[in-house]
């Protein structure tokens, strides 16, 4: 399979790199303060239900809770 291959201009890769360096981005628009506000508010109601999460849901993680204690001594007695 002896094809023919063709010679690829490698020119255009040099003057791609030329126009592309001549282009900025146009620039940032600063926020408004009411989505500064947002993002805030945004931010703080995240942080705020996960330290209430964690505030719930730490007791249910402790080990030997002393309510059940007394509960299953007394299922033990059979009372």
């Amino acid at each position: 399979m002896s094809g023919r291959r063709e010679t690829v201009p490698f020119a255009f890769v040099t003057e791609a790199d030329r126009f592309r360096s001549n282009v900025t981005p146009p620039p940032r628009e600063r926020a408004s303060v009411g989505q500064l506000a947002g993002r805030w508010l945004l931010g703080l109601t995240l942080v705020a239900g996960l330290v209430g999460s964690l505030v719930i849901g730490t007791p249910s993680l402790s080990t030997a809770p002393s309510g059940t204690e007394t509960q299953q001594s007394r299922a033990s007695d059979g009372r």
